[in-house]
């Protein structure tokens, strides 16, 4: 038993730091996907999303993400100092895993979720305002889906599963995404007469560099969840590499075909979509299953953000919305077409893809309706959005008085 407590606090502590440095993986990418006058705001942004958003997990988030159940909707008990009461989560991990790891590793899934709107509302959000939103999606918004999810609430009780959070965790994100940039609007210059107009990003290869950190923080964040080291954990490592290398390569032919030239951008996105789809199957499903998800994703994802540019006319410099959305919603409903041991392609019926629809559904709404509030609340008080002369210039210079790069 002692043997198997260091060994699985050890692996999980691990898979703790890989999803870590998936913060630094989303700076890099938001950052080379946004122009050059704001790379220390987003760094700072994805930065403080941890440092915020940590405190507050720990105080109030976790709490209601596994605290008492109370009619399957919150927790009620576990705030101000959760590792010192006597919480289900902790008796049923005795002797199994440390605590201090377990609230370690839900901490970052918490910030993982968080961070996921920076990108979506980059080069155009004021900072204080985005440190507030940090603190509420942190301490309530997820922990609230978390709880529904993971903490026991009712979505558990249904039957509903997401082994490591393509719904509980990205879209959650997403949706919350979609909120903000919808709600701060398009940076200036985008759309002109109803046509998008392209803003580049300033460093490309910088975004290519997180897209490489973001998978490798995909080895704690899937086979992590596992919360132990065994052979579903070594599975996990298989299914998780299978589904982004396919949706990588989908993406790179399906957008070569379609632009006439291969897109490094479209096609990174697309592997970090499937892998964003495959959290929720990720140890249930066939290694072919894995590789049917990533090509679904790397078609869907660049469909996807044509459709949240051109049609919803939502600016989202990162494509977030579309990576964590759309890929989070398909990925839920897949796990309940292919997973092995429930699917309804593995002749298991339909109730339980029936339910993982109400979940995805259900949280979408939640989420949808909560953040659209916090944000218009917080544009009507203290703003949301920057003036045009400090947009113009660049949220480096303006907000922190600054600039990344010295010629």
């Amino acid at each position: 038993m002692e043997n198997t407590f260091l060994i699985n606090s050890l692996f999980v502590l691990v898979a703790s730091a890989l999803v870590f440095m998936m913060q630094m993986g989303f700076a890099c990418c938001e950052s080379g996907f946004s122009r050059a006058k704001n790379a220390c705001n987003i760094w700072l942004k994805n930065f403080c999303d941890f440092c915020v958003g940590s405190l507050v997990y720990y105080v109030v988030g976790f709490g209601i993400m596994y605290g008492k159940d109370f009619h399957g909707i919150i927790g009620t008990t576990g705030f101000l100092n959760p590792l010192a009461q006597d919480l289900e989560v902790w008796q049923g991990m005795e002797g199994t895993l440390s605590p201090h790891i377990y609230l370690l590793f839900q901490t970052m899934f918490c910030a993982t979720a968080a961070t996921i709107i920076s990108g979506a509302v980059a080069e155009r959000f004021k900072f204080s305002t985005y440190l507030v939103v940090s603190a509420l999606m942190s301490g309530i918004i997820y922990p609230v889906i978390g709880h529904w999810v993971w903490g026991g609430g009712w979505l558990s009780q249904l039957g509903f599963f997401d082994f490591a959070g393509s719904g509980a965790v990205h879209s959650v994100g997403a949706f919350a995404a979609l909120a903000g940039a919808f709600l701060a609007g398009p940076r200036i210059g985008k759309y002109i007469d109803g046509k998008s107009q392209a803003i580049p990003g300033h460093n490309i290869p910088m975004a290519m560099l997180g897209g490489f950190i973001l998978w490798t923080g995909w080895y704690g964040f899937n086979p992590g969840s596992e919360l132990a080291f065994d052979e579903t954990t070594l599975y996990t490592t298989i299914t998780t590499t299978f589904s982004g290398a396919a949706g990588g390569i989908v993406a790179l032919f399906f957008t070569w075909a379609r632009y006439k030239k291969p897109d490094p951008t479209l096609a990174l996105n697309g592997a970090l979509g499937a892998l964003v789809a495959v959290c929720t199957g990720v140890a249930e499903i066939s290694i072919f299953g894995s590789v049917i998800i990533g090509i679904v994703s790397g078609i869907l994802l660049p469909l996807s953000v044509e459709f949240v540019d051109k049609k919803l006319h939502v600016d989202d410099p990162a494509g977030a919305i579309s990576l964590h959305g759309a890929n989070g919603i398909i990925g839920v409903l897949e796990g309940g077409l292919l997973s092995t041991s429930r699917g309804l392609f593995y002749g298991h019926g339909i109730q339980s893809f029936l339910v993982q629809l109400l979940g995805i559904a259900s949280i979408g709404a939640f989420v949808l309706i909560t953040t659209f509030v916090m944000f218009y609340i917080l544009k009507k008080t203290m703003g949301i959005r920057v003036t045009k002369e400090e947009e113009l210039d660049g949220l480096d210079k303006h907000e922190h008085g600054m600039i990344a790069y010295i010629n």
